[in-house]
C-alpha cells in the first residue's frame, strides 16, 4: 500500500470510529489507538500536501482564524415555530390540523420530538461531501460557520449517498457536562460565566478562531431535511432514519403518534425525563410526519402551519437562605454563595446557589434568613431570582462582605471596575493551586510534567506552598508520591531546573499579575530588565509605557508592594531563577518599524512564541490585515487573512524566511 493509499484508508477508518464513538455511543477502539491512527494520518498528510482535503478527520481540531463571517442567503427559508404554552392551545392546533386534512380524506400523524435548546444551523453536502454550514440568522440570511462546524465530531464530513445535493437542518448544543466544565474554568479564571448551555453553544459556534470552537466540545442533532436532489422519501421519520444510516446524529427517542391523548401523555413523559437528559431541551416539537400533508397545510410568512412547539415553564421553588459563604478564586476574587435549605429542583437536590458579588446582594436586598425563590439557569446553575420580602419576620440579617480574606486573613480591597472584592495576598492558600498551574504553563515557566494532579499532590502533602517551593523539590521527595517512579521524578527535576533560565519576561507572566499577559510582560522586561526595579516603580512611570494602561500599572505596583511578593522573589533568587532580562544579540531591532499579522499553523512554533520573537526584534504584531501591514506570516491552513493579504498586495512570509530576516538583519 502506498502512502497515498494509506491516507485514504486512514480517513475512512477514523471516520468510522468517530461515528461509532460520537454518534452511536458504542466505541470499538481505545482512545490511545484512535490517537495513534490520527497522528499517523496527520504525519502522512504533512508529507503529502497534494492530498490535502478539508474533510479529513485531521481538520476537526480547528485552526482557521477569520476576520469576520461571510453572509449566506438560504435557498430554503429556515423558519421558526409557533409556540404553545398549554395543553389547551396544543389541542386547538391538533383539532385544526385534523379538520383541514379530513377535507382531503387524510388522517394526520405527528412526529413528537425533543425541542433542543441550542442554535439552529444548516449543513450542505455536494456529492456526499460537506461543503458549507451556516447559522439560521433571521431565517433568510445567516452566517457561514463552515470551519467551526467541521470541528463538531458528530457531523459527518463525507457521506455515502445517491443524492447529488443534500441540505439538512440541525441544532447545535453544548452537552451539560461540557457546559459545567467550561463555566468552571471561566470561574477559576474570573471570566464572566455563560448563563446557560444555549448561550455557551451560540458563543462557541461564532468564534472567529475555529480552534476555540473545537475546544468547547459542541454536539449537534439533525431534525429536518431542507432540500435534496436525487432522493425522495414520503415521511419525516423515513428521512431521519435514512440520515441516521448516513452517520448523522439525528434526534433520539422520536415517536410518531396520531391521537391527542397519546401526544399529551408523551409530552408529560418527556417533562419527567428532561432532568435526566445529558442535553438541554426547552420543550417538545409536534409536527406532521407525512411530507405531502405538510404541503397541503402550507406555511405563513414566518411559521409553518403543520408544526408547533410546546414550551415547558421554568421550575421555580422557594426555600430559606440559611447562610452566605465566601469562595476565593484564582486571582483572589471573593464570590459569595448562598447556603440553602435543600430543595429538589429540576431533578437534583439544590443546597447552594451563586450570589455573584456584593452588588448583586445589595441590589436585591438579600439577607440571611430570607425566603428566596430559586431556579436553575438553563436547568443547570442554581440562582436566586427574588427575595420573598413579604415573608420576613424581622429576624433576617443583612449581609456585609468580609474585610479580610477568609482563607488567609489578609485585608481585601474593592475593585470598582469589576464590582469585585479581592484578596491581594500572593501567598493566599485558596489561590495556590490555580497560581501553580499558571506558573508552570507553557507560556510561563514551561515546566513539562507538572500537571494538575501532580500539583494537587504537592499542595496537599505540604511540599509546595508558593511557586518558589517547586525549586526546592528533590527527586527523593517526588518518588514518595503516587504514580511517580524514579525516571518520572528525575525528568521532572530536570524540567524544573531548565525553567530557571526562562528569563524575566516569562517570570513576570508566570507571577500571574492581574491584566499582565505575555505581551505586556515582554514589554516590561525589555524596558525594566531587572525584577528589582519593579519594587520601586510608580504608576505614572509604568503607565507611560506602550501596552501598559493605568489600571494595569496600578495592579503591578500593588502586587510588588505586598510583603509576600518580596518573600517570593527573594526565594526564587536564592533558588537560582534568572530574574533579569538578557540583552544579547539575539534580541535586536532587525524588525523595527515593521508590522506583522500571523495566520495559520506555524511549523514547530506557537503563535505566542512567534509574537514574542517578532516583538523581541523590534517588530509589531497586529490582529488584522490592512494596506499598512508590512508582512503576513503564514503557516498551513491559512484562512481569509491570506486571501485579504494577497488582494492588498501584502508580502507573504514563511517562518523560515522570517528567521532568515532576523538572522541576517536584512529586509
Amino acid at each position: 500500500m502506498t502512502e497515498q493509499e494509506r491516507i485514504l484508508s486512514l480517513r475512512k477508518q477514523l471516520a468510522f470510529y468517530a461515528r461509532k464513538y460520537y454518534v452511536e455511543d458504542s466505541p470499538v477502539l481505545s482512545d490511545e489507538e484512535y490517537d495513534r491512527l490520527f497522528y499517523e494520518l496527520k504525519q502522512l498528510e504533512e508529507n503529502h500536501p497534494e492530498m490535502d482535503d478539508p474533510n479529513s478527520p485531521t481538520k476537526r481540531v480547528g485552526g482557521a482564524v477569520l476576520d469576520r463571517f461571510e453572509k449566506v442567503t438560504h435557498t430554503v427559508k429556515m423558519g421558526s415555530l409557533t409556540d404553545v404554552f398549554s395543553f389547551e392551545e396544543l389541542k386547538g392546533f391538533l383539532t385544526r390540523t385534523k379538520e383541514l386534512l379530513n377535507q382531503y380524506g387524510k388522517k394526520p400523524a405527528y412526529s413528537v420530538e425533543f425541542k433542543i435548546d441550542g442554535l439552529s444551523v444548516s449543513l450542505e453536502y455536494s456529492d456526499g461531501k460537506f461543503v458549507r454550514g451556516s447559522t439560521r440568522g433571521d431565517g433568510v440570511t445567516g452566517e457561514d460557520v463552515t470551519e467551526n462546524l467541521r470541528t463538531i465530531r458528530s457531523i459527518p464530513l463525507v457521506i455515502d449517498t445517491e443524492a447529488s445535493f443534500l441540505e439538512v437542518r440541525g441544532e447545535v448544543f453544548m452537552p451539560r457536562t461540557s457546559f459545567l466544565e467550561l463555566n468552571r474554568i471561566r470561574e477559576e479564571n474570573e471570566e464572566s460565566l455563560f448563563a446557560n448551555p444555549r448561550n455557551a453553544a451560540a458563543g462557541s459556534l461564532r468564534q472567529l478562531n475555529s480552534s476555540v470552537t473545537a475546544s468547547r466540545k459542541l454536539d449537534l442533532f439533525i431534525f429536518n431535511v431542507q432540500d435534496v436532489r436525487g432522493l425522495s422519501f414520503r415521511s419525516h421519520d423515513e428521512s431521519l432514519r435514512l440520515l441516521s444510516s448516513y452517520g448523522f446524529h439525528v434526534l433520539p427517542e422520536r415517536r410518531v403518534l396520531a391521537e391527542a391523548d397519546d401526544i399529551i401523555e408523551r409530552i408529560r413523559q418527556i417533562g419527567e425525563q428532561r432532568k435526566d437528559l445529558p442535553f438541554d431541551i426547552d420543550g417538545v416539537v409536534i409536527k406532521l410526519d407525512d411530507l405531502e400533508d405538510r404541503k397541503l397545510l402550507g406555511e405563513t410568512e414566518s411559521t409553518p402551519k403543520w408544526a408547533v412547539a410546546y414550551k415547558f415553564p421554568p421550575e421555580i421553588k422557594e426555600t430559606r437562605l440559611t447562610d452566605i459563604q465566601i469562595q476565593v478564586g484564582r486571582t483572589g476574587v471573593l464570590t459569595p454563595n448562598a447556603v440553602l435549605e435543600p430543595i429538589r429542583l429540576a431533578g437534583t437536590t439544590v443546597s447552594r446557589a451563586t450570589l455573584h458579588n456584593s452588588d448583586f446582594i445589595q441590589e436585591r436586598d438579600i439577607r440571611i434568613g430570607d425566603i428566596v425563590l430559586v431556579q436553575k439557569a438553563g436547568d443547570i446553575i442554581p440562582e436566586v431570582i427574588r427575595v420573598k420580602k413579604e415573608a420576613r419576620t424581622g429576624s433576617e440579617v443583612p449581609y456585609v462582605m468580609p474585610k479580610r480574606c477568609p482563607s488567609c486573613g489578609e485585608p481585601v480591597v474593592r475593585d470598582e471596575e469589576e464590582a469585585a472584592v479581592r484578596c491581594t495576598n500572593a501567598s493566599c492558600p485558596a489561590q495556590l493551586l490555580r497560581n501553580l498551574e499558571h506558573f508552570v504553563s507553557r507560556d510561563a515557566m514551561n515546566i513539562e510534567g507538572l500537571g494538575v494532579q501532580v500539583l494537587k499532590q504537592l499542595r496537599n502533602t505540604g511540599l509546595v506552598h508558593t511557586p518558589a517551593d517547586l525549586y526546592d523539590l528533590t527527586a527523593e521527595q517526588l518518588i514518595e508520591m503516587e504514580r511517580m517512579g524514579r525516571k518520572s521524578a528525575d525528568n521532572l527535576i530536570r524540567a524544573i531546573e531548565r525553567s530557571k533560565e526562562a528569563g524575566l519576561s516569562r517570570v513576570l507572566y508566570a507571577l500571574g499579575i492581574r491584566q499582565v499577559g505575555s505581551k505586556a510582560s515582554a514589554v516590561l522586561a525589555k524596558t525594566f530588565p531587572s525584577i528589582e526595579t519593579f519594587f520601586s516603580l510608580y504608576v505614572e512611570t509604568l503607565s507611560a509605557e506602550r501596552d501598559i494602561g493605568s489600571v494595569t500599572a496600578e495592579n503591578i505596583v500593588n502586587f510588588f508592594s505586598h510583603p509576600q511578593t518580596r518573600e517570593l522573589v527573594d526565594h526564587l533568587r536564592r533558588c537560582g531563577v534568572v530574574l533579569e532580562q538578557e540583552t544579547t544579540a539575539a534580541v535586536g531591532d532587525s524588525l523595527s518599524g515593521l508590522s506583522f499579522v500571523i495566520t495559520g499553523t506555524l511549523p514547530g512554533m506557537s503563535r505566542d512564541e512567534a509574537t514574542r520573537l517578532i516583538e523581541e526584534n523590534g517588530g509589531e504584531v497586529k490582529s488584522s490585515v490592512s494596506a499598512k501591514t508590512s508582512f503576513l506570516l503564514a503557516g498551513s491552513d491559512a484562512g481569509s487573512k491570506l486571501t485579504k493579504a494577497q488582494n492588498l498586495g501584502v508580502p507573504i512570509l514563511s517562518l523560515e524566511t522570517l528567521l532568515e530576516m532576523i538572522h541576517s538583519k536584512q529586509i
